[in-house]
């Protein structure tokens, strides 16, 4: 009777093959929801980045246009908002000031930012300033553009959201 009992103690001390699998499978499916729930959050966040970069620069852009009553030309591009060198206006030179504490060449995704200095849509005093979004793409819906969506066209600030257009035009950034 006590060596029935030790065998019957020895089988029952490890699982079988299939309770591990079937473990295996519940942590896999647990692991793929999480994954897919986080690149998810991932993607919006870079989007809500990628507008909140926008807004930045724009808020600089408006402070160029004080200080210099102008925006920069598309030769001198964003990337005089924080770098002087960029500057081609050698009068406007003794003014210059740095308007981004950081440089931002490159919206979230890692594309220049594309800048145009007499706008295409709108308003011509005003500038274009925009982001082709994750897929690099002019003109798909994850662009990001300062003329879309604008409360006040005349405003000259922009408004920073999704578009289904894009432009052309010089992308100097930096």
């Amino acid at each position: 009777m006590q060596n029935r009992n030790r065998v019957l103690a020895n089988v029952r001390r490890g699982f079988s093959l299939i309770e591990v699998m079937i473990v295996i499978l519940i942590v896999l499916a647990i692991g793929g929801l999480v994954a897919y729930n986080v690149m998810g959050a991932k993607e919006k966040a870079d989007a809500r980045l990628g507008k909140i970069q926008l807004q930045e620069i724009q808020k600089a852009l408006k402070q160029f246009k004080l200080v210099h009553s102008r925006y920069p030309s598309d030769d001198e591009g964003i990337q005089v908002l924080w770098n002087k060198e960029a500057m081609t206006d050698e009068d406007a030179v003794k003014n210059w000031e740095k308007l981004l504490e950081k440089p931002m060449p490159k919206d979230s995704w890692g594309n220049e930012w594309g800048y145009r200095a007499a706008s295409e849509h709108g308003d011509e005093t005003t500038y274009d300033l925009w982001s082709y979004g994750p897929d690099r793409v002019e003109g798909t819906e994850d662009d990001i553009t300062s003329w879309e969506g604008m409360d006040d066209a005349n405003s000259g600030t922009g408004g920073a959201t999704d578009s289904g257009t894009s432009g052309g035009g010089s992308t100097k950034g930096g």
